[in-house]
């Protein structure tokens, strides 16, 4: 019998923890919970450390520190409080997996202090290695610890190099659903609102993911994520679109072969295969039928109208801090997006602006990515307010 994995997660309450405890609860003999975090969500999160009683939770609202506190007041669990202690939880003593699904760059210092504490990371917070992807994988490879990708898309990947080693890499394809606004111009988008972007076809996933994928911002990052995590050169990667979301990417070899990892549209598949790499556990998962996808189709990915896939590919041409101007503007401009302040195509105005106008930096050390991410922060909604697009 393998020995428990102790997991620590942090994000608990967001899309991708609470499918991972959902994963963990079927599994109560192979996986245990060692911490729990969350940023806001301090009701969830209490239900979820009564339930799986781990020896640490942090809420990073501060203010909601005593509520936390006093609900687990009868249970042997520490309470932290903070940004700051998001970091703490990383490198916790009793923990070998650490998995990232916070979302946006505030994942960063919690990765890179598990990194430097040996635990191998379920990399679920893609902004991690979009801000800084030389310095993360120089720094895994330092620590010798493993990156396990939990995205759908490079989880998919990550399986497909299974036992291909030795084996050159000529291509990956990764795919894109299209989301909810496949096949539209910008006419169309010009007014579009959040309630129309925030149906997504095919996934059930956080706010702030699902108006990416609307975007393709999403795929923009998974592009220079897959660079960071396969070792790719940019004219090694391509985005197809495959509105089924079946084979969720592909992996094309020298001899022309290709390998693609196919599945039902389910979250919780990649996340069980990363936190129990390398072995597959056995699920109650829904499965595959052919018979109800009689077809698969596939398209060229409209960047021209989706502009943001089209800025990804050129933030990790230019290379440097570039793609962390790209992601520290986009995330501002969803969040305005989110509460009505911007227009759908204008998100990409702001960010074109925000990589024309903050400094390049070649060779960013750590402390150069932080800056770049404040100041685009600060640019970007200097550029909502003013409404100047």
């Amino acid at each position: 019998m393998k020995q428990y994995n102790t997991i620590i997660i942090l994000g608990s309450t967001g899309s991708i923890g609470t499918q991972a405890l959902e994963v963990i609860r079927d599994h109560p003999n192979r996986f245990k919970v060692s911490v729990l975090s969350a940023l806001k969500n301090a009701e969830l999160l209490i239900q979820q450390a009564i339930e799986f009683k781990p020896e640490m939770v942090v809420i990073g609202d501060e203010s909601k520190y005593l509520e936390v506190k006093n609900a687990l007041a009868l249970y042997n669990i520490k309470v932290l409080a903070g940004e700051e202690a998001l970091s703490e939880a990383a490198v916790y003593p009793k923990g070998n997996i650490v998995l990232t699904a916070i979302m946006g760059s505030v994942g960063l210092k919690p990765t890179i202090a598990a990194i430097k504490a040996g635990k191998d990371i379920a990399l679920a917070n893609k902004e991690t290695l979009v801000v800084a992807g030389e310095y993360i994988t120089a720094l895994a490879k330092e620590y010798q610890v493993k990156i396990l990708p939990v995205d759908s898309e490079h989880s998919a990947i990550f399986q497909c190099l299974v036992g291909e080693e030795q084996n050159e890499i000529e291509k990956i394809y990764l795919t894109a659903s299209g989301g909810p606004f496949l096949g539209k111009d910008k006419n169309f988008l010009s007014s579009v609102k959040k309630e129309q972007a925030l149906k997504h076809p095919n996934w059930v996933m956080g706010a702030k993911i699902t108006i990416d994928s609307a975007s393709l911002m999403n795929k923009g990052l998974e592009v220079i994520e897959a660079k960071w995590l396969f070792n790719l050169d940019v004219n090694q990667i391509d985005v197809i679109v495959h509105p089924q979301s079946i084979v969720h990417s592909l992996v094309q070899f020298t001899d022309g072969s290709m390998k693609a990892q196919m599945g039902v549209p389910d979250m919780k598949l990649p996340i069980q295969y990363a936190l129990n790499h390398p072995d597959r556990l056995k699920n109650n998962f829904k499965r595959f039928n052919f018979l109800d996808y009689p077809t698969f189709t596939f398209q060229q990915a409209d960047s021209k109208t989706f502009r943001n896939l089209e800025l990804a590919f050129s933030s990790l041409k230019k290379g440097g801090n570039m793609p962390c101007i790209l992601n520290a503007a986009n995330e501002i401009v969803v969040e305005a997006f989110l509460q009505d302040k911007v227009g759908f195509l204008q998100m990409s105005d702001v960010i074109e602006c925000c990589m024309d106008e903050i400094s390049f930096i070649e060779k960013p050390e750590l402390n150069d990515y932080l800056e770049t991410d404040k100041h685009s922060r600060i640019l970007a909604a200097e550029l909502v307010t003013k409404s100047i697009f």
